[in-house]
């Protein structure tokens, strides 16, 4: 990373952000011929992937075929808009479900990546295991890996720089404007301007303004996401769309500020009110749960797991790290819940839904909020303090099936959709595949849309010659 002696023989292609869309972007369009500068703003990268699990979903890949795996396209689509009732973009569900397939099989193939498939469990919405990790199972050792690989394949990374402006001729994108680690303004001109950048879940008016339940919550995303790109891309006249959806989670441990994984709730855990009540169906999605938890006194719940819970939870660096830093509690003794409270509460859930033998009952119980009982849990039980968090925002500037930026104006309505010439988005800068709503988020749909934006916008690009 640098600021000097970067020399290129024709005006590159300017990605505006070093996370994983970013990246992937960059290193695709190293292998197909294109010279890129990355523009960072910070000193690091890291970004919403660094903070993320590092869980990629994605269908019909080698790694799945190989572990017998029977998914496909068709069901990853389904599971996406099931999940979003519909309600996502038909145009990039199916263009996203292909491309994160593609990239993960060339980072494997070309770079060496080793993905694996997580085993044991099944995220909320997903029908079949194909959330891709490295063997490490964290977003930091993700990001890390691309970073190593883009230092390798020699991609310019120009970091401590803030973008400014977005530079428009004719109404066509031919470069952009940024701050310098020394202060100073520069120009950078360009064949194309990638932004693979933020969305506005750390911009306080933007989240008042357009998810205000969200308003008070912890904000657990990357600084980095103040809804900039989002400002640009609407300068310059762009549509946008789904500004209501963003991710939440329900699991942020309280004070610790640490992650804890939702497959602790999907493999028999409860979350429990001041009161040692249930409250949700904790097995619907841990990104509406956010909303459920915050709902509740003092804007706080507790997951109870046990034993078995916990030893599953121990596989996650993670939460090791939670652990040390003292978030998980003995249920007895514990002080802020009434134990004996909590236990009925456990009895009354595996009583209702659960039959003897921990074979779990065709039919919900409706009185327990429809959730199913998979085991019921067993003494001694652990408690971890959490709170709802917002993480980052599923809206943005609206692309097409490219990841080109698309022109707010009536022929999109007509049928006739016009594109800003010079621009595409990804990642979080552009619309999600998670619907209008919280509910709509399938997990990993962040990755998802950040691995296959990078991809798409870079094959993209490279057909523009």
């Amino acid at each position: 990373m640098g600021h000097s002696g970067v020399l290129m023989s024709t005006d590159p292609v300017v990605i505006v952000g070093a996370g994983a869309c970013g990246l992937i972007c960059a290193l695709r369009l190293k292998a197909l011929g294109v010279e890129t500068i990355v523009i960072e703003r910070d000193t690091t990268p890291s970004g919403s992937t660094a903070l993320s699990s590092g869980f990629i979903p994605a269908a019909a890949t080698r790694v799945q075929r190989s572990l017998g795996i029977a998914d496909s396209f068709e069901m990853f689509e389904y599971d996406i808009q099931h999940k979003a009732c519909g309600q996502a973009p038909h145009h990039l569900v199916r263009a996203f479900v292909q491309a994160v397939a593609s990239a993960i099989n060339w980072l494997e193939a070309s770079h060496s990546f080793e993905f694996e498939v997580l085993d044991g469990f099944l995220y909320p919405g997903h029908l079949v295991r194909r959330m891709h990790t490295l063997p490490q199972r964290t977003g930091a050792a993700l990001m890390a890996r691309l970073l190593n690989t883009a230092a390798q394949e020699q991609i310019v990374i120009l970091g401590e720089s803030r973008v400014d402006s977005l530079i428009a001729v004719a109404g066509s994108v031919t470069g952009l404007r940024y701050q310098t680690p020394d202060g100073s303004i520069e120009s950078l001109h360009a064949r194309a301007v990638m932004l693979a950048c933020n969305g506005y879940g750390g911009n306080t008016d933007m989240v008042r303004r357009y998810i205000p339940e969200m308003a008070e919550a912890v904000f657990a995303g990357h600084t980095g996401n103040d809804g900039s790109a989002l400002r640009w891309g609407v300068s310059l006249g762009a549509l946008t769309a789904d500004l209501l959806a963003y991710q939440g989670h329900g699991s942020w441990a309280t004070p610790q500020g640490a992650l804890i994984s939702w497959a602790l709730m999907m493999e028999g855990g409860i979350q429990v009110n001041a009161e040692g009540e249930r409250f949700h169906d904790e097995t619907r999605g841990y990104s509406e749960a956010a909303v459920a938890v915050l709902a509740q006194p003092g804007r706080v719940a507790w997951n109870v797991i046990d034993e078995q819970g916990l030893q599953l939870a121990r596989s996650f660096p993670d939460f090791v790290e939670a652990e040390k830093a003292g978030a998980i509690k003995p249920l007895v003794g514990h002080g802020e819940l009434d134990a004996e409270s909590v236990i009925e509460t456990i009895k009354r859930f595996a009583r209702a839904t659960c039959s003897p033998g921990a074979i779990v009952q065709e039919k919900p119980d409706e009185a327990h909020f429809g959730r199913v009982c998979k085991r019921p849990l067993i003494g001694p039980f652990y408690l971890i303090k959490v709170t709802g968090a917002l993480f980052h925002t599923q809206g943005g500037l609206e692309v097409d099936s490219e990841c080109r930026v698309l022109k707010a104006h009536a022929g999109l309505l007509a049928g006739s959709p016009e594109f800003i010439p010079g621009l595409w988005a990804g990642g979080g800068a552009a619309r999600g595949v998670s619907g209008r709503t919280v509910e709509g988020y399938l997990s990993g749909n962040g990755l998802l849309s950040a691995i296959a934006g990078g991809w798409i916008a870079a094959q993209s690009i490279a057909s523009q010659r």
